[in-house]
């Protein structure tokens, strides 16, 4: 198994089309990263980390903006407003029959017209976002502007350095090799690595070796578990019918539907985050109002979101309804069972049209039960391992791993299909 791994990373080295393509996306990655280093006029560093320490809402947008937020960088925003005009879009499509029918029978060009509403959604996004943010920045006197036209300019250009995003994303996707997206969001990631071990050392204790082991041996189990889910199918058999065109005879080949068990992907712990973390930051936003009712108001909720067990408990509910909710939006079983209708398709021993569509969707609703349970275990396992462990550094699991495996997982299996092509 070595030896095929290494002959074909040999083979994608000596091929020239897929070594440019892999240079390529080193070469974006590399300008990513000097934006994420560019800081906006009139940052306090030290005022910005201590904001930013213990905040798990803009830890989440440090995600996405590839650590551009923890240095006020230009991309600060990141994909974030992208993110946010495609979810809203899906959303969307649940209410608008119009769009629903583009999307799932437009084929390509349906769905490349609806990229472009999510493209033409991000610049006002940016804006909206980029406003409150440095807004809610500037009164945690983090920033400081002389004038509005300063605060102006900052909008425009953290605006643009999201565009910018958007716009590398898809030249990777078209260019590189991958998601343009999800390697932007995985690179971010691994930026932070160095911080996150370095931070390790420092607070390294030698009586503490046992448990640095026991978390070592617990990380490669939960990797390995991420893995082997993300990964997880359930198999519907498809038998395509006999067709007699002439003298030749066409279909009776037996085939699958794949239904994978994690389904919604990373976007429901995305969701329950946002639900979970904004009421935080309409209550920082608010609390610096002179008025006892509102300030009392927002002590009492922020001890209750602040409450360890409480948030947890949340967490997974928002997490598991969420994943629910989101493979009903983007997974429709009634589509399903019209296309393999129109291909002359069939499940053996279940029958075309609306028996068809209810099997696949119970079907779909057992094994997205599994799949919500490992969203949720996920989402809240660095929650449980800073718990009994009391070292914030000792924490593997939520959005950033998911990421990172899926983006590894599809690279390796690009990577391998462009191989496979040119061995062929």
């Amino acid at each position: 198994m070595l030896q095929t791994f290494f002959q074909k990373l040999k083979t994608a080295i000596n091929d020239e089309g897929l070594r440019k393509r892999i240079l390529f996306v080193f070469f974006i990655l590399i300008l990513f990263r000097v934006g994420a280093v560019i800081p906006v006029p009139g940052v306090d560093v030290a005022a910005l980390e201590t904001f930013l320490s213990g905040n798990q809402f803009f830890g989440l947008l440090n995600i996405f903006s590839g650590g551009g937020l923890s240095n006020l960088s230009i991309v600060m925003l990141g994909l974030g407003p992208y993110i946010t005009g495609s979810i809203i879009m899906q959303l969307v499509t649940v209410m608008s029959p119009k769009l629903k029918e583009m999307y799932h029978e437009q084929g390509e060009a349906g769905r490349k017209k609806f990229t472009q509403y999510s493209r033409l959604l991000t610049p006002p996004l940016a804006i909206m976002q980029g406003y409150g943010l440095l807004t809610l920045l500037e009164r945690s006197n983090v920033l400081s502007y002389a004038s509005f036209f300063d605060k102006s300019l900052d909008v425009i250009v953290v605006t643009a350095g999201a565009v910018l995003l958007m716009w590398l994303g898809e030249v990777i996707s078209e260019k590189g090799i991958g998601n343009g997206v999800s390697i932007l969001i995985f690179a971010g990631i691994v930026a932070s690595l160095p911080t996150t071990i370095s931070r390790l050392i420092a607070t390294f204790n030698p009586s503490q070796i046992p448990l640095y082991i026991g978390f070592l041996f617990l990380a490669v189990l939960i990797v390995g578990g991420v893995v082997y889910i993300t990964e997880a199918e359930r198999p519907i058999p498809i038998t395509y019918a006999k067709q007699i065109r002439g003298n030749k005879i066409y279909g009776g080949v037996s085939t699958y539907l794949p239904l994978r068990v994690n389904q919604a992907g990373v976007i429901p712990i995305i969701f329950a985050l946002s639900i979970l973390l904004f009421p935080q930051m309409v209550v920082n936003f608010v609390a610096n109002i002179n008025n006892a009712v509102i300030q009392t108001i927002s002590s009492i909720i922020l001890a209750i979101l602040q409450n360890v067990w409480i948030y947890g408990i949340l967490y997974f509910i928002l997490v598991f309804l969420f994943t629910y909710f989101y493979t009903a939006i983007t997974f429709d079983p009634d589509n399903i069972s019209k296309n393999l209708q129109r291909s002359g398709a069939f499940i053996p021993g279940v029958r075309p049209g609306s028996h068809t569509s209810e099997y696949i969707g119970k079907t779909l609703n057992r094994i997205t039960l599994f799949g919500a349970m490992f969203l949720g275990i996920i989402a809240v396992l660095p929650i449980i391992m800073q718990g009994i462990t009391g070292i914030t550094s000792l924490a593997i699991g939520g959005t950033a791993l998911l990421i990172v495996v899926s983006v590894v997982l599809d690279l390796v299996k690009k990577v391998d299909a462009q191989v496979a092509m040119r061995e062929y």
